[in-house]
């Protein structure tokens, strides 16, 4: 008995076997093919997207679309790596025409149009509006932390540097202030070479190290991601009313669009502002609790508003007027008299001061509407649709939740190229990739 025995390497064929014999008709290649011939290149603004009149010819900006889509696919983002696909890896072949473009070229074109890739995406979420896979009805934000490049130990050497070089303006007008010349060289110098000048510390899942907080808005019909936004800020509270907005005008601006997100984005101003703007956010509105007295002391929930006479009633029946308003956290104190708060039964129950105070947000009403609307039904249907797509571009198209670019540009490009590949993913699976690459051509 033999082995099963290949070809000889030096035999020849009459009829040679061309490169689309290689690639099946249903390829996830001819779904990025026919996705990138369907992107106007020039009205996305992509650099050199036409070619110059003189001069050297470069790459084409829609092969090297191509390759960044199929790479972050396979898991393959190293400008150096992605190189040598393109000289051994007959997928890519087929994808690129053979072109071998060099490293440098790759890492420039991600580098340099991070605006163009952000808009691609834009118009894979027109297509599948076009075909039905984005009804714009329902839509979750959720936002999550994307590991930095840049080491914890670089980021604590910038923000120190900071530190110290703001110590000393505060402190310039001293007239016998004494300063380390060579100190201030170093902080200079620290700054002059961080790659990384915009991450921030921020709590991960493998503890506190530097990061950028990755916000998504995702339609609930087919899970698709129909806007995304890198962002610097480590909490959640002030990206409900831009995401909110970037996903309606995603969606095509219908009348009323449904927002959905947990209790991280609970802001009393911004709910107000999507309301006067069609969107209606579902969100569980975030409460401060008497913390006086362990806790044990009446809590502002059993106080009653009335809102004729903009008054609390508290539970002795004694009435807390308005007194003032805190503009800087957004909300009115009112304020019980002290004679009569000291003569009260429940004072004791109540406040430890010599008057009770309570607190009312100056947008409650719509911090109220917007508690009210955020059901356990629909936050269950938060959970299933927002949480899928994070754990698919963090595990499943990035391989590792660390970003390979330097500067909130360049992890936006990074998040942008891994949303593309999510997007494509799922419309593959929903469509099948013999109706997608059919519906691409016709569009």
């Amino acid at each position: 008995m033999a082995f099963i025995q290949g070809e000889a390497r030096a035999q020849g064929t009459m009829f040679p076997v061309t490169l689309d014999d290689l690639i099946p008709e249903n390829h996830v290649c001819r779904v990025i093919d026919g996705f990138v011939g369907h992107i106007n290149m020039s009205a996305v603004e992509f650099i050199r997207a036409e070619p110059a009149a003189t001069g050297r010819p470069g790459s084409d900006p829609r092969d090297l679309l191509k390759l960044y889509l199929y790479g972050y696919l396979q898991q393959v983002r190293s400008s150096r790596r992605l190189e040598a696909e393109c000289k051994r890896n007959v997928e890519v072949m087929w994808l690129l025409g053979r072109l071998q473009p060099d490293h440098k070229s790759i890492a420039e074109f991600r580098r340099l149009n991070e605006a163009a890739i952000t808009e691609t995406c834009a118009e894979l979420v027109r297509f599948a509006r076009s075909v039905g896979l984005v009804r714009g009805e329902w839509v979750a934000i959720d936002g999550s932390k994307f590991q930095a490049v840049s080491s914890a130990s670089r980021v604590a050497e910038r923000d120190a540097a900071k530190r110290y070089l703001a110590r000393l303006d505060e402190t310039d007008e001293q007239e016998e202030l004494e300063i380390d010349e060579t100190a201030v060289a170093e902080a200079l110098k620290k700054l002059r070479e961080d790659s990384e000048p915009e991450a921030r510390f921020m709590l991960t899942r493998n503890g506190t190290l530097p990061a950028y907080n990755v916000q998504v808005a995702v339609d609930c019909d087919h899970d698709l991601v129909v806007a995304q936004q890198v962002t610097t800020e480590a909490n959640d509270t002030g990206s409900l009313l831009p995401m909110a907005a970037a996903a309606k005008a995603a969606v095509g601006n219908p009348p009323e669009l449904k927002v959905v997100a947990d209790a991280g984005y609970s802001h009393g101003e911004q709910a107000a502002a999507c309301e006067q703007n069609g969107i209606l956010p579902h969100v569980p509105a975030q409460r401060g609790i008497n913390s006086q007295g362990d806790g044990k002391l009446f809590d502002r929930s059993q106080f009653s508003y009335d809102a004729a006479s903009d008054t609390f009633r508290c539970p002795a029946g004694q009435t807390l007027p308005r007194q003032g308003l805190q503009k800087d956290r957004h909300r009115v104190i009112y304020m019980a008299s002290a004679k009569r708060c000291g003569a009260c039964a429940l004072k004791t129950a109540c406040t430890e001061a010599s008057r009770r105070r309570v607190y009312r947000h100056i947008y409650e009403d719509a911090l109220q509407r917007m508690n009210a609307r955020a059901t356990v039904q629909v936050m269950r249907m938060r959970r299933c649709c927002v949480e899928h797509p994070f754990a698919a571009l963090k595990y499943r198209i990035l391989g590792l939740p660390r970003l390979l670019m330097r500067g909130r540009r360049g992890a936006q490009s990074e998040i942008s190229l891994a949303v593309l590949v999510y997007n494509l993913k799922r419309m593959v699976k929903i469509m099948g990739s013999t109706v997608l690459i059919r519906q691409l051509a016709a569009s």
